[in-house]
């Protein structure tokens, strides 16, 4: 099992930025992916950026060239670094890897962006 405990969510102002953080309980090297979703009101989870074991990235359309995910092995987390925010993207942003064919989630961390 993987628990992960997501922090660095807030209110911040339309161009800026934010960076969360996604602490695992267990080695995030034994995990084949770790990525950050999304979920707006009103609107499904979708996927925001994921991270490979072979650190291979891959974003969404609507954050390419503004968010950047990254993995520190030693300390067992995964960070999202949001430049050039913009009000579409308030959601409740979540963590997740994939361990053993298993997903696992963390609780969520309310990001918000005034205009």
């Amino acid at each position: 099992q993987v628990q992960l405990v997501e922090s660095g969510g807030g209110l911040v102002q339309a161009g800026g930025s934010l960076r969360l953080s996604c602490a695992a309980s267990r080695s995030i090297d034994s995990c084949n992916t770790e990525g950050w979703y999304r979920q707006a009101p009103g609107k499904q989870r979708e996927l925001v950026a994921v991270i490979t074991s072979v650190s291979d990235r891959n974003y969404a359309d609507s954050v390419k060239g503004r968010f950047t995910i990254s993995r520190d092995i030693p300390k067992n987390t995964v960070y999202l670094q949001m430049n050039s925010l913009k009000p579409e993207d308030t959601a409740v942003y979540y963590c997740q890897a994939r361990f053993l064919g298993n997903d696992y989630w963390g609780q969520g961390t309310q990001v918000t962006v005034s205009s």
